[in-house]
């Protein structure tokens, strides 16, 4: 009898095993066919992570949910949402996100290969598609210092890794344009492997873009204008359309939308996490169906083509696929229902289902250790009236202009901000030698009154980067970063005492990403970048993302590395004061703390 029951219960266990395993989950609405580029009302059958059956049941039915393919970030630098992957991907399900394509080459300016498999694993950690390419520019540039570089031999290596899907964005457009051995060589060893290569041509135009592109290069994100991305477009390569924390240039190219279908999708390049608690492809959408842009193409540029493009696992509702879908309530207002990836709910109303990880022991390369003192950052000028070379910040941009102005000098001639004309110092400091000297520049548009910001996320090398009213101000700021090993500051004065407050934002993982709840990040981020609105005064939409790209040498016009001033259209260095060309600006700062 005993012997009788075990067997019940073995073949009971048997069967409730095949049960679950062959489990099927059903869904009815409206489904959008982005292959057949079509709308039913349909049952679409879930069994085993995959698409079982999409049976077509009737026409379009009024007030009925809709059911979609999840959405693709095109072009995303995830170390920029100052998360690591598991946590960008608790914030970004919500918004009906399955998958990004992902250039790692942040965390490959600081770390390396190392750095970059940090970010296959953790991201291997939760259920979410991330697409890592092979990032060919670490470092951007020879003029600046970074944490590491990824040669030739590093390129293929990783091209060869089945965790790599792509070329990273080839940012030294000039080593293209004059066939650099090195660039053309992981350029080529891309397209030996059958995979696509990214690009980065920020008003690159006629011969210089056709040459650009017939170098193999099928992508930009880097185009600011409707004539730029059209003429990228008839030359054969794909726009994505970027909506970040700083560059925004959606506006400027939705009208690619309905001229050119086929070529378009959806990235956010460089997003803060506050921005992605708001939203991420999904604002996109909303944005182009207000606009009247047909619901099919929008959805298909934010689905199928970057699918397409980059040969992505991600389903797209076909049977056989991957079960990777969103279910919204409408085309109009297009609220994300729930996620769902691999079968899996990820998300739904909004809140994510995404468990926090175990972390491990954060990933770092800061080699300064020893606080500055304010002489460091002082700055001798020739005399007093001489004209300085001066960055010119613009909002809502990566972009800057360039000015001269006569610099204002102190009672002990060194040259200081001049506060009256929002002409402000900034210094790149490298963090990657221990007694590292300065560079300083001045910079205008950023509108602080008192006090200073700095932060170690400073694309594309990732030194150390602060903007102040004043020397001691940006001491304090530079400081805390060293005490923190990375992250954000703000200094500023208590307005009752006149002392200095002072507000970090740690960035412990390769001083460009926390590990805590991302969520928590966020809230921490939103407060440094209210205090740099409200408490010193700047007038930026997003002051912190706008000074991480101030030492960014691939994209026009002035900028300043660790090394100096550098001005992009000439891709050289220039001095900082005009009347002494012989000498640029790193030969006079103060000596190195």
């Amino acid at each position: 009898m005993k012997k009788s029951l075990n067997f019940i219960v073995i073949v009971t266990l048997f069967f409730s095993f095949l049960t679950l395993s062959y489990a099927e989950n059903k869904f009815e609405g409206n489904i959008i066919d982005v292959n057949a580029k079509r709308i039913f009302y349909g049952e679409v059958i879930v069994k085993d992570n995959k698409i079982s059956k999409v049976s077509e049941l009737g026409t379009v039915k009024t007030g009925e949910k809709y059911i979609m393919p999840g959405l693709v970030d095109a072009h995303v630098h995830i170390e920029s949402s100052m998360l690591i992957p598991s946590e960008f991907a608790r914030l970004s399900a919500p918004h009906g996100n399955v998958a990004t394509v992902s250039d790692p080459h942040e965390i490959a300016n600081v770390l390396g290969i190392e750095g970059i498999n940090y970010m296959i694993k953790n991201g291997e950690t939760v259920p979410y598609k991330f697409y890592f390419g092979a990032p060919p520019c670490v470092p951007a540039t020879a003029f600046e210092t970074s944490g590491d570089t990824l040669g030739v031999k590093e390129i293929e290596n990783l091209l060869d890794n089945k965790n790599i899907k792509y070329l990273a964005e080839m940012m030294n457009y000039p080593g293209v344009l004059f066939n650099d051995k090195d660039v053309m060589a992981k350029i080529k060893a891309a397209k030996d492997r059958g995979l696509p290569v990214d690009g980065h041509a920020p008003l690159v135009t006629g011969k210089d873009l056709e040459k650009y592109i017939n170098a193999g290069i099928t992508t930009d994100h880097e185009a600011t204008s409707f004539a730029e991305g059209e003429e990228k477009i008839k030359l054969g390569m794909k726009i994505i359309i970027r909506e970040g924390s700083a560059a925004k240039n959606f506006e400027a190219l939705s009208p690619l939308i309905p001229a050119y279908p086929d070529m378009v999708m959806f990235g956010s390049d460089d997003k803060h996490p506050d921005d992605l608690v708001k939203g991420h492809i999904d604002e996109l959408i909303k944005r182009s169906l207000k606009k009247g842009y047909d619901a099919i193409t929008v959805i298909r540029e934010a689905t199928y083509i970057p699918v397409k493009h980059y040969k992505l696992n991600v389903g797209l509702l076909q049977e056989g696929d991957s079960a990777d879908f969103i279910i919204v309530n409408n085309l109009n207002d297009f609220q994300i229902l729930a996620t769902f990836i691999e079968g899996q709910k990820v998300a739904e109303n909004g809140k994510t289902l995404i468990n926090n990880v175990k972390k491990e022991a954060p990933q770092n390369n800061f080699k300064i250790t020893s606080l500055k003192e304010v002489k460091a950052f002082t700055l001798k000028s020739p005399d007093s009236k001489s004209i300085i070379k001066t960055i010119v910040a613009i909002d809502g941009s990566i972009l800057t202009e360039s000015d001269s102005t006569e610099v204002k000098v102190d009672s002990d001639g060194n040259a200081i901000s001049n506060i009256e004309k929002d002409i402000l110092k900034i210094i790149v400091l490298n963090r990657y030698a221990p007694s590292a000297v300065p560079a300083i520049g001045f910079i205008k548009g950023f509108g602080i009154k008192n006090g200073a910001i700095a932060g170690s996320v400073a694309h594309d090398s990732h030194n150390i980067v602060a903007i102040g009213t004043n020397d001691k101000a940006i001491t304090e700021a530079v400081n805390l970063l060293i005490e923190n090993k990375g992250g954000l500051a703000a200094v500023y004065p208590e307005p009752s005492s006149g002392k200095y407050e002072k507000f970090v934002v740690p960035l412990p993982v390769a001083g460009l990403m926390s590990e805590d709840d991302g969520y928590q990040v966020a809230e921490q981020y939103q407060k440094i970048d209210q205090i740099a609105k409200k408490n010193l005064g700047s007038k930026l939409k997003s002051p912190y993302m706008t000074m991480s790209f101030m030492a960014l040498l691939v994209i026009p016009r002035l900028k300043l590395s660790d090394k100096g001033l550098f001005d992009v259209s000439q891709f050289k260095p220039v001095p900082l004061f005009l009347d002494s060309a012989s000498k640029p600006a790193p030969n006079l700062i103060g000596d190195a703390q």
